[in-house]
Formats: C-alpha cells, structure tokens, sequence
C-alpha cells in the first residue's frame, strides 16, 4: 500500500464533491424509494450524460458552458418526458424508466461509435473522474447543490408537482454525473437511502448522510492506497458502509 498516497491536497476537493453530491442525492434517493421509481436517476443520468456526447459530437469545447447547457437541456426533456409517461401509464412507469435509460445509452453509443476515443468517453460517463474535480466545477457543484436543498427544504419542489420532483432530480443528477459518473449518481441516490428505508424524518437523513459521507471517505482512502479506480472503489465502499449501518441500526441494535 501507498500510504503517501493519503493526501489531503489530492483528495481534498474529491471528498468535497462527494458531500456536496450526498446533499442533494440524500433527500431525493429517499423520495426516489417512496416512489417506487429506483432507476428513474439512471436514465436521466443516462440521459444528461447523452447531452455531453451530443455536445461533443457537435465539437462543442470540452467541460465549456455549451456542453453544460447541453446536458442541462437534455435532462429536463428527460424530466418532462418522465412526467408525461407517470401521468399517462403510472402502472408501467419503471418498464418505461427501463426502457428509456436503454434508449439512452444506445444513442450514446451510436454517437460515440466514430470517435477514436469513444470508449473512454463512455467509461468517463460510467465511473467518473472524481478525482480530478477542480474548483471550478465544485464551485458550480456547490451552487446546484445549495439551490435544490434551499427548494426540497422550503418545500418548492414538492408544491411544483410531478414536474418539480423530475426537474429537481435532472438539476442534481446533471451537476453530478460528469463528476462521478452514473454508477456513483445511482449508488449515492438508492444505497444511503436503503440502508435507512426502516428510519423516517431527520434521523433518517443524518443516518443516510453519515453512511454517504463515510463512503465516500473510505473508498476515496482505499482507492489511493491502492491505486485503484476511485468511482468503483467508492461504490463498492458506499455498500460496505450501508451494510454495517443498517446492521448497527436495525431495531434491537445495541445503541440503536
């Protein structure tokens, strides 16, 4: 193990962006449970992530504020799409998730298949590249993030509607997923959440918060002691985490 590798100048900000992403993907994983819509944070990940390899396509400069719109844009299309499917056939909305999010990453790889380096751009898009966050986009994280917390505590997203629970969660999702990737936007959103699904009201939340947070700081850790890919390696830590946490919460738990 490379225990140099433990350094808070390279692993500062990542860490920093993983709060910020539990911010926001906390709440709404706990909505997206109660809902009954578990993948709906997949397609419009997919989705979003297809904006950026359309902007790209297009030759829009990388990680510019082009692309930014483009993805921005394309979530929210995903947004009303999904708020239109929900109102019209609410029985079959996760079939239909499912089927979008496919929909979704097909097109993405159709226009990725002429580019050179199309397989690293999907592989970006999967796992991420968080540990090479730069203040300019935590700073834009960070002003996503406090405006939606700011809306779900007020209460804003839920007076919106259907609408405003979908467009909330595109807004995080899109600030997230070229962040750390859509497994991490899935794993953040649906493993803090399910761990603490037996919790309500605030407890639940510091509870689903903490094992977020400590996820993200183990695998973060272990991903540089390791040298391993940090998305995978935090993914697999956000489950390890849960797992102990729901363990050590359960009812009858000592100290529970």
């Amino acid at each position: 193990m490379n225990w140099t590798a433990l350094d808070w100048s390279i692993l500062g900000l990542p860490l920093l962006a993983g709060l910020l992403v539990l911010a926001t993907h906390v709440p709404l994983g706990r909505q997206v449970l109660d809902r009954g819509i578990v993948f709906a944070d997949l397609a419009i990940a997919q989705i979003a992530g297809l904006g950026v390899i359309a902007a790209d396509a297009l030759g829009l400069p990388d990680g510019g504020l082009a692309v930014q719109a483009a993805a921005v844009s394309a979530a929210l299309l995903g947004a009303l799409l999904l708020t239109w499917t929900e109102r019209r056939a609410p029985q079959q909305q996760e079939a239909l998730i499912g089927v979008i999010f496919v929909l979704a990453a097909c097109a993405g790889l159709l226009l990725l298949a002429g580019n050179p380096h199309g397989g690293e751009h999907l592989k970006d898009l999967l796992v991420g590249q968080i540990l090479w966050v730069d203040a300019r986009q935590l700073a834009w994280l960070a002003a996503v993030s406090a405006l939606l917390v700011a809306a779900l505590s007020l209460g804003w997203v839920q007076r919106a509607g259907r609408f405003g629970f979908y467009g909330a969660f595109a807004l995080a999702v899109t600030a997230s997923v070229q962040l750390v990737g859509v497994y991490l936007v899935f794993s953040s959103l649906i493993i803090p959440a399910l761990a603490t699904q037996r919790h309500r009201g605030a407890r639940r939340h510091a509870f689903a918060y903490g094992i977020g947070a400590a996820g993200y700081a183990l695998g973060l850790a272990l991903s540089a002691l390791l040298d391993a890919p940090s998305g995978a390696v935090i993914v697999l830590a956000l489950a390890g985490c849960a797992i102990a946490g729901a363990a050590a919460l359960r009812p009858g738990a000592a100290g529970a």
